[in-house]
C-alpha cells in the first residue's frame, strides 16, 4: 500500500483521531458557498515554484483549469493511470471508488504538506473542487501557502444561475468573460443570457441580417432617454447608432469559455412579447401590419411561427444548452382581441379567450423545441391557458407562480422579486444611483428559501434551483452591472449551494469579509457595506421601557451613541448590545473609524406617551392588505420602520379618521403622526392632517393642520412627521386625527404619539 493510501485511510476513517484546531483557526478559511464538511488540520501546503499535477482520464480536460490559479505555475498535466500508483505529492485529481462513500455529485478535497488530492465520480464535481481550490487561493493572506484541511462538499440544488439583460444596455464579450470568471468562483453553473427586447436585438441571425443592421441600434445610449424619446431604431453606421450585437463566432466562443468553467449558457429569444424591436423591421409579422403599433407578434400570422422557428434553428446551433428561454410574458392581449387573424385562429382552434390563445402559441414553441430535443423555460405567465408539464418555468412574480407550477408538475427555477432581483436597491435610494424601484438588501437574498412551504412535500423536488435576475433598464455600464450584483450574488451562491440548515447570516457575513479582497484583486466594482446606523425602537408595554437596537452593514463594531439628542463623537459610548431606556428619549448614533466619524448621523425617537393601551375608534376601516395589527396599531408604542410590509404600517384606502378616548379629561401638549410614500405600491402622502379635539366625542373643535410638502413626483420611499406643538396646553378627553387622501391612493401610517 502507498503512503498516499495509507494517509487516505487515515484522513477519511479514523478522523476522530487527527488533531483538528481550534474554532479560531478555522476563521483563516472562509469559502462561498458553505462546504458541507469543512476541518482544518495542523500543518500547511506550500506551493512550489512550479506544481506538479496528475489526473486520472476523466479529468485531464478539467485539470487545465488550475492553470486559473493566481499565485502559481503548473507543470503539464500527468495522466494517473491506476489507484495503486496514485504518486505522493502535487495535486492530484483522483477518480472515486465505491470504498470512497462520495456521492455522485460530492467532492472531496485534502490537503496536507504533501500535496492536495481531489476525489470525485464526475467532471462537474471535480471542477467545483479546483474552484473551491482557486477560491481559497484568492480569499487565504498568502494564496501559495495553504493551511491543511478536509472538505466534503456537494450542491442543494442542480440549477445555480444568475441573470443578465443586454438589451436595454450592451456590454462587451470582455466584460461577460469577466463576470462568468466570478460565476465560477461562487460555483454559478447557468448564465442566463437575456440576447432579446424592445430596446435591442443582439445576436446575429444570418437569415435575418437585418435584426443585427437595424433593429441592434436605437436613437439613445441611455434606455431612459431611448424610452422617453421616440423609442425609434436607427441603421448601422448613423452617426447616433448606439447598441451593438454579438456574433455567432463571438456567442460560440462565450459558450465554450463558460463551459471550460462549468456554465451553461441558456440563451433568451423573447416571444411573443417584447418584439418592438423585430416588428419596426417586419411589420407584416405583427397584428396591425404596422410598425411601432401594438407591437407583439400576430400570433394568428402562420408568417411568425416560421420566422421565430426559423431564428431558433439557429440559436440552437450555437447554443447546446438543454434550455432555451422564449420569455413568453407581458404580451399585449388587447392587440389579439381585435386581430382579424387572431380571432380567426381562436376560432379555428376552438379557443376561448386570448389566454388560451398565448397557450396555444407557447405550445407550438414548446412542440419544436423538443422535436430538436431541447427544453423550453418561460416566465411563469405561459401557465396562463394551460400548458403541458414538459416546459420550465421561471418564477418572478413573488412565489405565486412557482408554488402554482411546481404542485401543477412543472420543474420551477426560483427567482422571486421580492427576493433575487438584483435590478433593485441595495440600501437607502437617496444615497444610491438611480434604479428600478424596489429594495432587496445582501440579507434579504441570503434569508430567501427556494422551496416555499406551501409547495406538496412529494412536488419539491420539481424546484430545480434559483436564480438571480439583473435587468438592466437603469445600468447603462458594466460597473454598475458589477455594483448592482455583487456582493448579493455570493448571498445567492450559499442559497442556491448550502442546505438550509447549515445556512447562518452571522457565520456568512464573517466569511465575507475575506471575499471582499478576493473581489478587490479581481477589480470587482462591488457595493460596499453602508455606514449608515439603522436605529429599532421596541416598546415593551409590561415595564414599560423601550429597547433600542443598532445596526449597520459593518462588520467590526463602531456605533457610537447617545440618548439626549446630542450629536455623537468619538467619546459617546460604544455600542455593544441593546439598550432599555424607560424615558423618552431621542436617540442619535454614527459609525467611527477610530476618531473619525464615516457615516450620517442617525435619529430615532423612544417614546413614551400617554395614549399608549388607550381605546380607539377607527371612522374608516384599513385597507385589508396593510391590517398590521388591526386596532392595536396605532397606540401600540411601534414605528413601522423603512419598509411597508414590517407588520406596523397600516394602510388605507380612503381618508384616514379616527378617534382616540384617554377616558377622562387628559392634558394634551402635541401629537405627531407619520405617514410613509411609496410610489411602487401606490401609497402616498396625505394632502393634510388635521388634529380636533372634544370633551364629549361629539362636538370637536380644529386645533391644528400641517400641509403636506412632499411632491407625488418623488420617487423614493419616504416617511413624514406630521407635528403638532400647541401655543397652549389643550385639555380634553377625546382627540380625532383625520388626514385626506386627495391622490385616492394607499395611506400608511403607524402611530399616534401624544404627550
Amino acid at each position: 500500500m502507498t503512503q498516499y493510501a495509507l494517509r487516505l485511510i487515515l484522513g477519511f476513517w479514523v478522523i476522530p483521531f487527527i488533531t483538528v484546531l481550534s474554532a479560531r483557526a478555522q476563521h483563516r478559511v472562509s469559502i462561498i458557498p458553505q462546504p458541507n464538511i469543512l476541518e482544518i488540520h495542523e500543518g500547511e501546503f506550500v506551493f512550489p515554484s512550479i506544481t506538479s499535477r496528475f489526473a486520472f482520464e476523466p479529468f485531464i480536460e478539467v485539470a487545465a483549469l488550475l492553470d486559473d490559479h493566481p499565485f502559481t505555475t503548473f507543470a503539464p498535466v500527468e495522466r494517473i493511470k491506476s489507484h495503486r500508483r496514485i504518486p505522493e505529492s502535487g495535486v492530484r485529481l483522483i477518480q472515486a471508488r465505491d470504498m470512497d462513500r462520495l456521492a455522485s455529485d460530492a467532492y472531496r478535497l485534502v490537503i496536507d504538506t504533501g500535496g492536495i488530492t481531489i476525489t470525485a465520480h464526475q467532471p462537474a464535481a471535480m471542477l467545483n473542487g479546483i474552484l473551491t481550490l482557486l477560491q481559497l487561493a484568492y480569499t487565504q493572506p498568502h494564496g501559495d501557502v495553504l493551511p491543511a484541511m478536509l472538505i466534503e462538499d456537494r450542491p442543494r440544488f442542480g440549477y445555480r444561475g444568475l441573470h443578465l439583460d443586454v438589451s436595454r444596455h450592451f456590454y462587451q464579450v470582455s466584460f461577460l468573460k469577466k463576470f462568468i470568471d466570478i460565476m465560477a468562483l461562487y460555483k454559478f453553473n447557468k448564465f442566463h443570457w437575456h440576447l432579446t427586447d424592445g430596446p435591442g436585438w443582439r445576436l446575429e441571425i444570418k437569415r435575418y441580417p437585418e435584426l443585427t443592421q437595424k433593429a441592434a441600434w436605437r436613437t439613445h445610449v441611455v434606455w431612459k432617454d431611448w424610452w422617453q424619446n421616440g423609442k425609434r431604431y436607427l441603421e448601422t453606421g448613423h452617426p447616433n447608432a448606439s447598441g451593438g450585437y454579438y456574433t455567432q463566432d463571438e456567442a460560440r466562443d462565450l459558450v465554450a469559455y463558460a463551459a471550460r468553467k462549468g456554465i451553461t449558457i441558456i440563451p433568451e429569444i423573447e416571444m411573443p412579447g417584447h418584439s418592438e424591436e423585430v416588428l419596426a423591421i417586419y411589420p407584416n409579422l405583427s397584428c396591425t401590419g404596422q410598425p411601432y403599433q401594438q407591437a407583439e407578434f400576430c400570433i394568428g400570422n402562420e408568417e411568425t411561427f416560421t420566422f421565430l422557428t426559423q431564428v431558433l434553428e439557429e440559436v440552437i446551433d450555437i447554443f447546446p444548452s438543454e434550455y432555451i428561454h422564449i420569455g413568453g410574458d407581458e404580451a399585449d392581449k388587447e392587440a389579439w382581441k381585435t386581430c382579424p387573424k387572431c380571432k380567426a385562429l381562436m376560432e379555428k382552434e376552438g379557443l376561448k379567450n386570448v389566454e388560451e390563445l398565448q397557450a396555444y402559441a407557447i405550445k407550438r414553441i414548446d412542440s419544436f423545441l423538443q422535436a430538436h430535443n431541447r427544453k423550453l423555460i418561460g416566465w411563469d405567465e405561459i401557465l396562463a391557458g394551460g400548458l403541458s408539464t414538459a416546459a420550465t418555468v421561471m418564477s418572478w412574480r413573488g412565489e405565486a407562480g412557482g408554488i402554482q407550477a411546481a404542485n401543477a408538475g412543472h420543474d420551477v427555477i426560483m427567482t422571486p422579486n421580492s427576493h433575487l432581483y438584483f435590478d433593485y436597491y441595495q440600501s437607502d435610494p437617496a444615497t444610491q444611483p438611480e434604479a428600478i424601484g424596489g429594495y432587496i438588501s445582501l440579507r434579504n437574498v441570503y434569508e430567501y428559501e427556494p422551496i416555499p412551504q406551501a409547495i406538496a412535500a412529494d412536488k419539491r423536488k420539481h424546484v430545480l434551483g434559483a436564480q438571480g435576475n439583473i435587468w438592466t433598464e437603469y445600468i447603462p455600464t458594466s460597473e454598475q452591472v458589477e455594483y448592482m450584483a455583487f456582493p448579493r450574488a455570493l448571498a445567492l451562491a450559499e442559497v442556491a449551494w448550502s442546505a438550509s440548515v447549515d445556512r447562518d447570516w452571522k457565520d456568512f457575513q464573517e466569511r465575507l469579509q475575506q471575499h471582499y479582497q478576493l473581489l478587490q484583486r479581481l477589480n470587482i466594482n462591488y457595493y460596499r457595506p453602508s455606514y449608515v446606523v439603522d436605529i429599532a425602537v421596541h416598546f415593551n408595554t409590561d415595564t414599560p421601557t423601550n429597547t433600542i437596537s443598532m445596526t449597520t452593514e459593518q462588520y467590526e463594531q463602531g456605533i457610537r451613541y447617545t440618548t439626549d439628542g446630542e450629536d455623537p463623537n468619538a467619546e459617546s459610548p460604544l455600542y455593544t448590545k441593546p439598550i432599555r431606556l424607560a424615558v423618552p428619549s431621542v436617540i442619535k448614533a454614527a459609525y467611527f473609524i477610530d476618531s473619525g466619524r464615516v457615516g450620517p448621523i442617525g435619529e430615532a425617537k423612544a417614546d413614551i406617551h400617554k395614549a399608549i393601551g388607550k381605546s380607539i375608534t377607527y371612522h374608516t376601516k384599513w385597507d385589508s392588505t396593510y391590517s398590521a395589527q388591526a386596532e392595536n396599531t396605532l397606540l401600540n408604542g411601534q414605528k413601522g420602520g423603512k419598509l411597508p410590509n414590517g407588520g406596523q404600517w397600516q394602510g388605507f384606502a380612503n381618508n384616514f379618521d379616527v378617534t382616540v378616548d384617554f377616558e377622562r379629561r387628559e392634558a394634551l401638549n402635541s401629537v405627531a403622526i407619520d405617514f410613509l410614500q411609496d410610489p411602487l405600491i401606490n401609497a402616498y402622502q396625505p394632502s393634510d392632517v388635521k388634529v380636533l379635539v372634544s370633551d364629549n366625542g361629539k362636538n370637536f373643535r380644529e386645533v391644528g393642520t400641517v400641509i403636506n410638502d412632499i411632491p407625488p413626483q418623488e420617487k423614493f420611499r419616504k416617511a413624514k412627521t406630521y407635528a403638532f406643538k400647541f401655543d397652549g396646553t389643550q385639555t380634553a378627553r377625546y382627540l380625532r386625527i383625520v388626514a385626506t387622501n386627495a391622490r385616492h391612493a394607499l395611506l400608511l401610517t403607524d402611530e399616534v404619539v401624544v404627550y
